[in-house]
């Protein structure tokens, strides 16, 4: 449901764009010198940067996240900013590429075109989103811990989801709020038609015994979704039930593939996105040393002993944000909030992520990738693997520079955040695909501009 909005409102923005700017030519300039305008390769690409350009700051200020239910007034200033956001990015292309450039009375008047029939087409598709008829009814099958979870992962949806009741079965302990356990007398399929269901996640805490077999298989002949709860539980998180998941469902689901097409592509992206990197930020280097050098003594560059692909290990690289001791007496040991060892200046690199610049090079290297898990320390890995299940499994692809753990979630610092960002990992792994990791990117650049998640 999220991928299929998602999909609606950039489809139809991009639509939007093209009228707007076929509007504002055609009010600017009339019917002839309008359409003049626009045809050929110029009018072309001057439709294609305004899209673009739009459609990546509506993303900035989270105007395509589902999750959210914006209000009236939200709604408005939240789309002001992306047209400000849209008309500099813009103003600062026309200036590089000035026989490319659009007047700025007509990008004006496109933009505030664009804003109100984006304003009233994103409406309309949230009041279609929130309609109660056209949220899927989910009965759970099971009354115990895990159908408990799965329950309150169902009210937690933003109405993409409701609960239409739990299905006992017998010999399960009852978790869950009994005035929401259905009638089941009648049978698991009689139930469901009853109920009115659209899906059924199976979530029995234990299935030897009591798992209705052939009312499931009806069910699923009936037109009914069926669904365990570990599929349905990454469906609507973004992350793996890391502790609810056998290894024969890690066999038979989806994903896990990755071709030779893909990691030559991914390989390829790699090389020329992180050469790119190196020579936007070159500029920044020297005041980056500068800083480092007047804030705290010791070596520009950080050199920190990795485990990559496979576990085998590497030196990755950053600019220095600790005190050059700063585990000469504690040994090693994750980076707590407001951690005394960051310096002044090592924490605005650490907020602005600018202090991993230097892993560009681990990138063209090959020893990692620019979208990836994140690489952790030898000493930690060790400790980890023998607590956490399906640990080791993050590293049958290369870390990166930024992951999809890195943007969802906070910096880990703990077990239990390692628990919880391996659950992210491991969901990038089953469904990695370029899609994903321009996702991961976009992401990675609000993470930057807004400072989320560093320490």
């Amino acid at each position: 449901m999220k991928k299929m909005m998602m999909v609606l409102l950039t489809t139809g923005d991009i639509i939007l764009t093209g009228l707007a700017l076929c509007a504002a030519y055609l009010f600017r300039f009339g019917v002839e010198a309008g359409v003049a305008g626009l045809q050929g390769v110029k009018g072309g690409v001057q439709m294609a940067l305004l899209c673009l350009a739009v459609l990546f700051s509506s993303y900035l200020v989270e105007l395509y996240n589902t999750d959210r239910l914006l209000k009236l007034k939200e709604r408005v200033v939240f789309g002001l900013v992306s047209l400000c956001i849209s008309f500099f990015l813009l103003s600062a292309i026309f200036y590089l590429l000035p026989d490319l450039t659009i007047g700025r009375g007509l990008l004006a008047l496109a933009l505030s075109i664009f804003g109100l029939l984006q304003l009233i087409w994103h409406l309309c598709c949230q009041v279609w989103l929130h309609h109660p008829g056209l949220a899927n009814r989910v009965l759970v099958v099971g009354t115990g811990p895990l159908a408990r979870e799965i329950g309150g992962l169902v009210a937690a949806t933003n109405h993409n989801h409701v609960l239409a009741g739990y299905f006992g079965c017998s010999n399960e302990p009852v978790y869950v709020p009994e005035q929401h356990i259905v009638d089941n007398r009648s049978g698991l399929v009689s139930t469901a038609l009853r109920e009115k269901t659209d899906k059924i996640v199976v979530s029995l805490s234990e299935r030897r015994g009591t798992f209705p077999l052939s009312e499931v298989l009806n069910c699923k002949f009936s037109g009914i979704e069926v669904i365990d709860a570990p599929s349905f539980y990454e469906q609507l998180t973004g992350k793996l039930m890391i502790e609810n998941i056998t290894p024969s469902w890690f066999i038979f689901s989806d994903g896990f593939r990755r071709t030779g097409f893909h990691r030559m592509v991914k390989r390829g992206a790699d090389i020329v996105l992180s050469l790119i990197g190196i020579v936007l930020t070159l500029p920044l280097l020297p005041f980056i040393a500068l800083g480092i050098m007047l804030t705290s003594p010791g070596p520009i560059l950080f050199r920190q002993l990795r485990v990559g692909e496979r576990e085998k290990s590497f030196v990755l690289y950053k600019f220095r944000t600790m005190r050059a001791d700063a585990e000469k007496e504690t040994g090693a040991v994750w980076a707590q909030k407001d951690d005394p060892r960051i310096t002044k200046f090592g924490k605005f690199l650490r907020t602005s992520r600018l202090d991993e610049i230097p892993q560009l090079y681990n990138v063209l290297m090959g020893v990692m990738s620019l979208v990836g898990p994140r690489p952790e320390r030898p000493e930690f890995v060790d400790k980890l693997k023998e607590i956490i299940p399906y640990y080791s499994e993050r590293h049958f692809v290369k870390p990166g520079v930024t992951g999809w753990a890195q943007v969802k979630y906070a910096y880990g610092a703990s077990v239990e955040d390692a628990i919880e960002k391996l659950r992210y990992d491991l969901y990038y792994i089953k469904n990695m695909s370029m899609s994903l990791d321009l996702v991961i990117v976009l992401e990675t650049v609000k993470v930057m501009l807004f400072g989320r998640g560093s320490r």
